[in-house]
Formats: structure tokens, C-alpha cells, sequence
């Protein structure tokens, strides 16, 4: 049942392991109703829990996952889903029935995860599997708690993961293609979350080390766009057996286990192959964009269309616009968060925007009324308040001269 097996037919590659299961599944079912002249259950109802899972394993979006994805998505708008989704999208602040396929991997999978980064993960499968709508809320309340917590270790390992990447900047003047990380009071749960942060930060691939068992390290390991790294591992795997004591992963994250006392040795291991399969342009952040919006087009008409143009992710990204703003209003949010009102181009009726994480570097530039930026954005809707309205979210800001 492997897609990736040599020989297999099976035209989609990218599946995620809940992918692989929902194709079983059916096949079983199938399999039953023509041994047995039974109906069975339709392996459809299962794929709200496809396109929770596909989406937040961050695998590539072909056009099988994205089938998989956006019917699992509509079911969920029309309710047609597990009592757990339904109470997490109600402790997200998230109404089920404009969820896109952002909301899986920013708002659901997060709680889900926390039980099983800082506690146990059965909190999550118990919270899927009910059928119970009042034990799916208490559930969910607990997994959004785990997830709070989840977020406060996450924010001082995020801290220091960021003096650590300046050390090396001024000890060795740049950073290498490929960076490893260890911390020996990193908590091993939490490390995934930090590499994540890291690698857009730095924009090339990061892998993140925590103590785990006996005398060695857990680690997790995130990629940027043209470096497969679970591909970089088996290379470093097959030049220096021994090294890693074992791995999995797929493209964009992997995970490995390595005695203590390889660290060092992995870690130049990694920064040379990832070296490899990286060039300049890539680790500079250079951002592609598809272009400006005039200021009549920004508004909830094109939000809707590029929303419902979709499902956006891996490998099959959102569209990224660019423009310049002129700021109205701005205030900081939940301490790291940049909101603002701003004005594209200085013309029309200001729109809402958000910048998340844009202070959680202390060196970010102050940003105040009267400001002009220049953005890297996508165009969004949002429901909060009651009243469907575009906002932009930002992925890059930059302050600009005043003219």
C-alpha cells in the first residue's frame, strides 16, 4: 500500500500516511462488499479526517491530495464531520462553515499536537474518535489548554534558538546552507515548532535537538522549497553509516534520533549536503510574487475568489501579491503581532492586515501611523465580528522612507 514502492502504479506519490490509510480503507471496503454482499460505510465520511491530516503534514499538494483535501473541507462547512472537529474549530475561534484548507494546519492540528508534544497524545485521538458532542467540547477545552502552554515553551525556546543563530552569525561572519541547533534544556516535544520558525527566519533548511532517552538526541528537521530532507538524511545516512541512529520523514520535515556525541559531526554532515541542493538566491529570502493590486481590487470579491480558488498548500501555493501601503491605524497584538489599518498606495478606504510574529524579533522596526511599507501579501477574508470582510496578511513587511 506504499504509492512510493517501485513498481506501484498509484499515480499520486505525495500522500500523507492518512492518505495511504483512507486508500486502504476503501480497498477493505470493497473488498468486504463483494466477500460478504454487505453494505458497508462509506470510506468518503472519513475524509474530514483526510484533509485534517494531509494538510497538516505539510505533504505536496498534487492534484490527488488536493481532491482529498477540498472534499474533506466541504464536508466540514456543511457539517458533515467528526464531533472533534467540530469542537476544535469552536475553541480556535473558527466557524466551520467558511473554514478553508488553511485552518487544518494553523488552528486545528496545532491543539491536536499539543497533547502529544507536552503530554499524551491519546487527549488528541480520543477528541477524533468521539462521537459525543459534549465530551468532543470538554476535550477540545483541555487540548486548547495543552496548546497554551504548548506556546509558552515554544516561545522561550524560539528566543533562544534566535541568539544562537546571532552567536554564529558573529563567530563564523555567515550562517552554513544547512543549521543545526541542540539545547540541552529544549524540551524534545517542542523542537519541530522551533526548526519550523527558524528556517523561514533564515530561509534555509534547520534542524532542532532536544535530549531525549539515555544518551541521545531527538531532533526535527524542516525544509524550504527545493531541499528534500528526508532525501538530505539517507544521503548523510548512506556517506557515514552510523551516524544517525534512525530517521523518517518525507520532503519538508523529518525527524531523526543521534548519540550525543554525533552532534557536531551531523551537523557539519548537514550543512554540506544541503549545500548541495541550495543556491544563493534561496538562502537570501528572495520572495517571488505575483504581482500588485490595484487598489479597487483589493477587496472581499477577489479575498472570496483566491479563497475559493483553492485548496492552497504544499506545492500548490497560495497566490503571493506585493504593493506598497500607507498605515492609518496599528497597534501590537497578543505581544508579538502587528495589526494595522493601511491604505494601498495611499488611495481608497484603509483595509485590515496582520503581520503574526512581526515583533518577536526585538530589532523589528517600530511601525506607527503614517508609515509607508511595502508588503509581501496574501489577500484573505475574515469572519470576525460577525461580517465577512478581505484582510491582507502579511508575510513581509518592510518599512520605507517617508516620499
Amino acid at each position: 500500500v506504499n504509492p512510493n514502492l517501485e513498481g506501484s502504479a498509484f499515480p499520486s506519490k505525495s500522500l500523507a500516511g492518512v492518505g495511504v490509510a483512507f486508500y486502504l480503507m476503501a480497498a477493505l471496503t470493497r473488498r468486504v462488499e463483494s466477500l460478504r454482499g454487505l453494505r458497508q460505510p462509506a470510506a468518503a465520511d472519513l475524509l474530514d479526517l483526510v484533509a485534517l491530516g494531509t494538510v497538516a503534514d505539510v505533504v505536496r499538494l498534487d492534484r490527488n491530495n488536493r481532491i482529498l483535501v477540498d472534499e474533506g473541507i466541504k464536508r466540514i462547512r456543511a457539517g458533515r464531520c467528526c464531533a472533534g472537529i467540530l469542537a476544535l474549530a469552536e475553541v480556535s475561534g473558527r466557524d466551520p462553515r467558511t473554514v478553508s484548507a488553511r485552518d487544518p494546519g494553523f488552528s486545528l492540528a496545532p491543539r491536536l499536537n499539543a497533547a502529544g508534544r507536552i503530554d499524551d497524545m491519546t487527549v488528541g485521538i480520543r477528541c477524533l474518535a468521539t462521537d459525543e458532542p459534549a465530551e468532543a467540547r470538554a476535550i477540545a477545552a483541555q487540548l486548547h489548554q495543552l496548546n497554551q502552554e504548548r506556546r509558552g515553551i515554544e516561545e522561550k525556546m524560539r528566543a533562544e534558538a534566535l541568539d544562537m543563530l546571532r552567536r554564529v552569525r558573529i563567530e563564523e561572519g555567515s550562517l552554513p546552507a544547512g543549521v543545526a541547533l541542540l539545547d540541552d534544556g529544549w524540551h524534545p516535544g517542542v523542537v519541530g515548532l522551533v526548526a519550523s520558525r527558524m528556517k523561514d527566519r533564515v530561509h534555509r533548511p534547520v534542524a532542532a535537538f532536544a535530549p531525549a532517552d539515555g544518551d541521545e538526541l531527538r531532533g526535527s528537521v524542516r525544509s524550504v522549497e527545493g531541499v528534500h530532507v528526508r532525501d538530505v538524511l539517507e544521503a548523510i545516512d548512506a556517506r557515514e553509516p552510523g551516524l544517525i541512529v534512525r530517521f523518517g520523514g518525507h520532503a519538508m520535515a523529518a525527524g531523526l534520533t543521534l548519540p550525543r556525541n554525533h552532534f557536531r559531526r551531523f551537523a557539519n554532515a548537514f550543512a554540506e549536503e544541503v549545500g548541495r541542493w541550495l543556491s544563493e538566491d534561496q538562502m537570501r529570502g528572495v520572495i517571488e510574487s505575483d504581482g500588485e493590486l490595484s487598489a479597487a481590487e483589493i477587496n472581499l470579491e477577489t479575498a472570496v475568489a483566491v479563497r475559493d480558488g483553492g485548496p492552497w498548500g504544499q506545492g500548490f501555493p497560495e497566490p503571493l501579491f506585493d504593493g506598497v501601503f500607507h498605515v492609518v491605524e496599528c497597534r501590537v497584538v497578543g505581544q508579538r503581532h502587528l495589526k494595522f489599518w493601511a491604505r494601498p498606495g495611499g488611495e481608497g478606504q484603509p483595509v485590515e492586515a496582520i503581520a503574526f510574529g512581526y515583533y518577536a524579533d526585538p530589532a523589528a522596526p517600530r511601525v506607527e501611523a503614517g508609515s509607508r511599507l511595502r508588503l509581501a501579501y496574501r489577500l484573505d477574508t475574515s469572519d470576525f465580528g460577525g461580517r465577512l470582510k478581505p484582510e491582507i496578511k502579511a508575510e513581509s513587511v518592510e518599512p520605507l522612507a517617508s516620499p
